[in-house]
């Protein structure tokens, strides 16, 4: 990565802490873009050259995090039971979330607008992950393969439905563990 991209993924990354900071600290609705400019020492209109609105702060992506979900799917080994990696990559992508979801979700419980629009966020992992399970299909079985990244999806919306307001992050991960587990029981035994 040249210095200029490393600047631009500093500023970016910066805006984006200064803007989940006043978010929690004084919520969504009520924060500003030009409060979250200054926090972040940039201008509004450098504020724009990285965001293209409020809520793009919350769900776009990290510059670098499809390149690390890429990694995490091509670290997985041949032959390895397309359940068990499924399982392994959603605690991962999970666990990458650490420091943002809860804040997230407390502030999707204050703005149904922004609730409607944190649905566009998992897309883009839900594509990589459809291209790789693909080519992972046991004897090129694309329909089981589809119905296990299914299970494993539904498995983790499941688990964020039943977090609770007042649990920590840990919680919400071994509920994501055992929602994946109770799903590949059921899966696991699938023949192509």
């Amino acid at each position: 990565m040249s210095l200029r991209e490393r600047k631009k993924l500093a500023a970016w990354r910066a805006i984006r802490a200064a803007a989940l900071r006043l978010f929690d600290e004084q919520g969504y609705e009520t924060t500003t873009i030009e409060q979250i400019a200054a926090a972040a020492d940039v201008s509004r209109a450098t504020f724009f050259n990285y965001f293209a609105s409020k809520e793009a702060l919350l769900f776009d992506q990290d510059p670098e995090a499809r390149g690390q979900w890429r990694t995490l799917l091509e670290s997985r080994q041949p032959g390895e039971p397309l359940w068990d990696a499924l399982t392994a990559i959603m605690l991962d992508v999970n666990e990458a979330q650490r420091e943002h979801m809860a804040l997230h979700r407390r502030l999707k419980a204050q703005s149904p607008a922004l609730a409607q629009a944190s649905q566009a966020f998992g897309e883009q992992l839900r594509t990589d992950l459809l291209a790789w399970i693909m080519a992972q299909a046991p004897g090129g079985d694309s329909m089981i393969a589809t119905l296990q990244l299914n299970l494993a999806l539904a498995a983790c919306v499941t688990a964020y439905q039943s977090w609770q307001d007042h649990e920590d992050f840990d919680t919400y991960l071994q509920r994501l563990k055992q929602c994946l587990d109770q799903a590949g029981t059921g899966v696991a035994t699938l023949a192509p």
